[in-house]
């Protein structure tokens, strides 16, 4: 093919139009290029965008869970200050956690058909008569004038009455004079001095015996005692107690070691703590906190003062080599004890802590309201269960046969924690409910295979209640003597009411032995511990007829 030939100037022209193509082209690149960068940018921004978004998204959703973890500890807080604190006669023993399935509310007091406690007998009671009798002129007939005559029964009737005294013993020595002319003999002889609990004090034992009841008994604070002792016309100053109760406290120092001693060597005990306030400075401590420690013992019960909450308390009041099973609640002091770590102290843990998990899982999150009540409904089973095979002899055949239930209930328990837990989709207040329960497992189920052992430590639980009761009235203890002195007292009460030893009976003995001593404590103080009373001992100590007489001093 020929080629055309172009002219120079169609030649420029074409070259002219050709680099405007390539200008054009390089400038429509430029732009698609700058597109291309701006779109980039833009997906990026999007990206970028959408991630927030999806932040954003989560956080939401995180913050509503916060929102709603938030309300649930509110509605949990606010039943805990406001709500019920006992657990006994709710609608479903739940504390209030309303049930559907329940029945409707019982009634509060004795119910139609039941067979009630009967009336209770007060014949121990001394007894002061009173004649009633008419007045003269109405002993006549109204129409003929005739005297009536006097029967010989008469309609009688009795009320209860109380009659506190307060009274000056004087005790009148009687002197003796010699009528011999003996050499060195003395002329004048007089009988002894009575026997006083505090040299040159003025109160007597009977005295010193109802300050400490009151105190460590009742958990009144003095001062209110020393109030209402004014009305019954004695005026004690406040220093002349407190100055005897300081001399008091060494005399019981003997009886709660001895109560230590025997408490440590128990192979089945329950412990409890709560808060203690001792107003006294210590060096290396801030503030005036202190935790008096419960021991309950097969027999005894003992409390201990500590200036902190550690495993060194309850480490120390076992010995090294203990062997014993301890009813706890899931505190974790309990659990870093050398012993338990050793496998020495089994820990035993409460069912009833575990039910008060479900209750403000329920309370807190009413939602699972529903779920909750489910697992205290086989917390309950439980506890009807393990009662129904302790009412018969654990070789019988009606024990095997409850006690296997029992077991099977258990185990039921156990396959329905496991499944729920494989649940991804389950909430976290019941996944973390849940995972507590399996962690202490073990130690929630030692009752089935020992009897002995109970569900729950409500029982330690009650033997701090009082103390409680006396800290919230008279704010704890001023000096660490006092301190003491409240331990040792609520050790001795807490095992008397064991033993259902009457508490003042016991105190009046031991007071006057102690008196009789030289107001110290016996050489020997083993007659007064109630392990060591023969039965008819016992026996009177338990009575609660004032006219039984007391032990011997």
């Amino acid at each position: 093919m020929n080629a055309t030939l172009l002219s120079p100037a169609n030649e420029t022209a074409a070259w002219s139009s050709q680099e405007g193509l390539f200008e054009q082209m390089a400038s429509m690149r430029q732009a698609v290029e700058a597109l291309q960068r701006e779109v980039a940018e833009l997906r990026c921004e999007a990206g970028y965008w959408k991630s927030r978004h999806a932040d954003a998204v989560r956080r939401i959703e995180h913050l509503k869970d916060e929102l709603e973890e938030t309300r649930a500890e509110n509605r949990k807080l606010q039943d805990r200050l406001f709500g019920r604190k006992s657990e006994k006669k709710s609608k479903d023993r739940s504390n209030d956690l309303e049930d559907s399935t329940e029945k409707g509310k019982r009634k509060r007091g004795g119910q139609k058909g039941g067979s009630g406690h009967g009336r209770r007998d007060y014949s121990h009671l001394p007894e002061e008569e009173e004649f009633v009798e008419i007045a003269p002129d109405e002993r006549i007939c109204s129409r003929c004038g005739k005297p009536f005559v006097e029967m010989s029964d008469t309609e009688d009737s009795e009320q209860l009455e109380i009659e506190i005294r307060v009274y000056r013993q004087k005790t009148r020595r009687k002197r003796y004079r010699s009528t011999c002319q003996c050499c060195g003999c003395t002329q004048t002889v007089t009988a002894p001095c009575p026997a006083k609990l505090i040299r040159k004090s003025r109160l007597g034992t009977s005295l010193w015996a109802h300050i400490l009841l009151d105190k460590f008994a009742s958990h009144r604070p003095t001062a209110r005692l020393l109030e209402e002792l004014k009305q019954h016309g004695l005026n004690l100053a406040p220093g002349t107690v407190t100055d005897g109760l300081r001399r008091l406290e060494p005399m019981f120092t003997p009886v709660y070691e001895a109560l230590l001693t025997r408490n440590q060597a128990s192979s089945l005990c329950q412990a409890d703590e709560t808060r203690w306030l001792v107003f006294v400075d210590r060096e290396g401590k801030t503030g005036h906190r202190w935790w008096l420690w419960a021991f309950l013992g097969e027999d005894t019960v003992v409390y201990r003062l500590d200036p902190t909450r550690s495993h060194d308390v309850p480490e120390q009041h076992f010995a090294a080599d203990a062997q014993c099973v301890l009813m706890v609640d899931r505190y974790s002091a309990y659990k870093a004890m050398p012993q338990v770590k050793a496998g020495t102290i089994k820990l035993a843990f409460c069912w009833a802590h575990v039910r008060r998990d479900f209750i403000e899982v329920g309370k807190g999150w009413p939602n699972l309201k529903d779920w909750a009540i489910e697992w205290i409904h086989r917390i309950r089973q439980l506890y009807r269960l393990n009662r129904r095979r302790l009412k018969h002899p654990v070789d019988s055949a009606d024990f095997r046969r409850d006690n296997d239930a029992l077991r099977e209930a258990v185990q039921s328990m156990q396959s329905q924690a496991a499944e729920e837990l494989a649940d991804e989709t389950l909430r976290a207040p019941c996944r973390k409910v849940l995972e507590s329960l399996q962690v202490h497992w073990i130690g929630l189920t030692l009752f089935v295979n020992d009897p002995r052992i109970p569900m729950d430590n409500n029982a330690s639980e009650r033997k701090v209640r009082g103390p409680a009761l006396g800290r919230k009235n008279y704010y704890g203890s001023g000096a660490l003597w006092s301190g003491r002195l409240s331990a040792k007292m609520f050790s001795i009460f807490a095992t008397l009411s064991h033993w259902r030893i009457n508490p003042r009976r016991w105190l009046l003995w031991y007071l006057k032995t102690c008196a009789a001593s030289g107001g110290k404590a016996p050489s020997d103080i083993s007659p007064f511990l109630p392990w060591n009373l023969p039965p008819d001992q016992l026996a009177s100590l338990q009575a609660p007829d004032p006219r039984i007489d007391l032990p011997a001093a």
